[in-house]
């Protein structure tokens, strides 16, 4: 126990541009706020898999002006079992790592992968060319000493071909590469395990032993299916989906799971609660260095 290092919050632009990530870096540092994951595929930074140079040297003068350990969230949209895209992902994601490197990230998150239902013909092979993309991406990253962290989903259509997280922990066993990890993602691993009717607490023990990456922001683990809010606030309303609230406004046993499990060395706990929840970002990072301090014994559930 104790392998927790950091924690804080995700930011990213919400226009493609640096300004708006700014304000953000700006905000958050006077919270004091210790680690922020970059949404960097929320900047128009990489074109083709090519770095814009112009672009970069902006990112990199911007970062330095904050006292913040960083960590990187990759493609959104990453899928290393789609075979038509995945030398596109590879590409970018490469790119995506030398500017790790320039800004001093050292964790890259990568999504575990998918099919859906009429990939067929492309199932047998999906598990293989997944492992062997992030064979290639990770021995790139160890040039810069940068870790894959690979984040488990959970299932958004019917007939999709996705891993549990026990099985994205397999994968990451299988790889075996010091520079891949897995990522634990509590409300996809809740949400998936309430689709499956697999018992969600096994999932996370599962992975945690391989596990040096966390993302943490609450839910009810409830699937969404095919119900649409008219606005986002209305899911929330009604606990479903993916919801990204802050700590406590669902129903995980975040001080059990944390008193109960193991990390890898220099995982950082990385809240993906954003700026609809400004407000309430505060009291999570409060409840966030309580976990980091439950998990590393410094305090007691009695003490809660």
């Amino acid at each position: 126990m104790g392998n927790l290092i950091s924690t804080g919050f995700n930011s990213g632009s919400v226009d493609g541009e640096l300004d708006s990530l700014a304000e953000d870096l700006r905000r958050l540092a006077d919270m004091g706020v210790e680690t922020v994951e970059l949404g960097l595929t929320s900047i128009d930074l990489i074109s083709g898999g090519r770095i814009i140079a112009e672009r970069a040297d902006r990112l990199a003068e911007l970062v330095k002006q904050f006292p913040f350990r960083y960590t990187v969230h990759g493609l959104v949209s990453s899928n290393f079992m789609d075979p038509v895209t995945q030398p596109y992902q590879i590409a970018a994601a490469k790119a995506l790592i030398e500017v790790c490197d320039r800004i001093d990230a050292r964790v890259i998150v990568q999504h575990g992968g998918c099919l859906r239902a009429d990939q067929i013909a492309e199932r047998a092979g999906a598990d293989e060319r997944e492992r062997e993309a992030l064979v290639e991406v990770a021995d790139f990253a160890k040039r810069y000493g940068v870790r894959v962290a690979l984040e488990n989903i959970f299932t958004t259509e019917p007939g999709q071909y996705r891993q549990t997280p026990a099985q994205v922990a397999e994968t990451v066993k299988a790889v075996n590469h010091s520079n891949l990890v897995a990522l634990i993602d509590f409300s996809h691993a809740y949400i998936e395990s309430t689709y499956r009717g697999l018992d969600f607490r096994e999932e996370l023990r599962a992975m945690a032993p391989v596990t040096g990456h966390l993302h943490v922001h609450d839910s009810f683990g409830r699937p969404q299916g095919f119900y649409k809010g008219f606005h986002p606030q209305e899911l929330t309303a009604m606990g479903l989906g993916d919801l990204h609230m802050p700590l406590g406004w669902g129903d995980i046993a975040w001080e059990e799971i944390f008193s109960e499990l193991t990390f890898l060395p220099d995982t950082v706990l990385m809240m993906e609660i954003g700026l609809r929840h400004r407000n309430e970002q505060p009291a999570s990072l409060e409840r966030a260095r309580r976990l980091i301090d439950i998990n590393s014994g410094r305090q007691t559930l009695a003490a809660e």
